[in-house]
């Protein structure tokens, strides 16, 4: 894959001077060896029919129709399920090396995804670049199993990002994916949720009323930056109805639950909070650095 894919995506986010003042490495992309957290059935995970008649105009998000846990979290036999306040599942330096499957998507669709990891170094501190052989921990973004979804945090030895080709190709649920993979649930799942949403039991779809669980304090936290109806990791108004009423009202009027347009202010605040030590120590290099980091990146990825 050539460099014009990359410039067309640097311009959509308005940085193309700097990606075409980068040098290009001589670095070879390296493909990293099968994931150890990854779907271990080669046989097609059946999708919802909700899944295959989701459009943009529905009320719900998409990534709650992939059938997984909560809807689009990957857990595995045996594994305990710790989260935001476990330390042994944070990216050490808040660094991520990363490995889009080229196989998987076309050119516009690769643009999606770059543009969604963008967003991240754009507004955090959090810091993605290519895979090496060095790397003992990695994300390898895919396409070619069923649906869209991740682990929580960062497991060893590699871990999928599955994004179903086209449906999960989109910035909203890019975003939504890797904030897991960063050791985000739903917001929804918050311990004090009660004091922000009623869930409508009756309404919910039967034998899927263990995804409004709710986790206590010791798995997960707000960081004392509170309860987020707008963030990207909340469930939709609508999300496992059974009859197309709500499951999930918010008990403060006038306010929409969640979107798929991108990182909340406090989705910001939170991530860059959770990875506090890392962005202190961090907090010397400018984000021009970062930038012109990213961009080179892409460059060696698909250069």
């Amino acid at each position: 894959m050539g460099v014009f894919p990359v410039l067309i995506l640097i311009m959509s986010v308005q940085f193309s001077a700097k990606v075409q003042s980068a040098s290009i490495s001589s670095v070879k992309v390296v493909r990293p060896p099968p994931a150890k957290y990854a779907s271990n059935s080669k046989f097609p995970h059946f999708l919802p029919e909700s899944f295959e008649q989701w459009t943009d105009d529905s009320d719900d998000n998409l990534w709650e129709h992939t059938g997984y846990l909560e809807g689009d979290i990957m857990a595995y036999a045996g594994e305990d399920r710790n989260g935001i306040l476990n330390k042994t599942l944070r990216w050490p330096d808040a660094v991520v090396p990363f490995y889009i499957d080229e196989d998987d998507f076309s050119k516009d669709e690769i643009g999606v995804i770059m543009k969604a990891i963008g967003e991240y170094h754009e507004k955090t501190c959090i810091k993605f670049r290519s895979y090496t052989e060095s790397d003992k921990n990695w994300i390898h973004i895919k396409g070619d199993r069923s649906g869209c979804w991740s682990s929580v945090g960062m497991h060893k030895e590699g871990q999928v990002v599955n994004l179903h080709t086209p449906k999960c190709v989109r910035h909203g649920v890019v975003v939504h994916e890797l904030l897991h993979a960063l050791g985000f649930f739903h917001q929804q799942s918050a311990t004090n949720r009660d004091e922000y949403v009623k869930i409508h039991w009756d309404n919910i779809l039967p034998g899927t009323e263990h995804n409004f669980n709710k986790y206590n304090e010791t798995i997960v936290t707000s960081y004392g930056i509170g309860y987020d109806y707008g963030s990207v990791m909340h469930y939709s108004g609508k999300a496992f109805s059974k009859n197309g009423n709500p499951t999930i009202e918010a008990l403060q009027p006038d306010v929409e639950l969640g979107q798929r347009k991108g990182l909340s202010e406090r989705d910001i605040a939170k991530l860059n909070k959770m990875y506090r030590t890392s962005c202190d120590r961090n907090s010397s290099e400018s984000s021009e650095d970062n930038y012109d980091d990213f961009f080179k990146d892409l460059i060696n990825l698909f250069g």
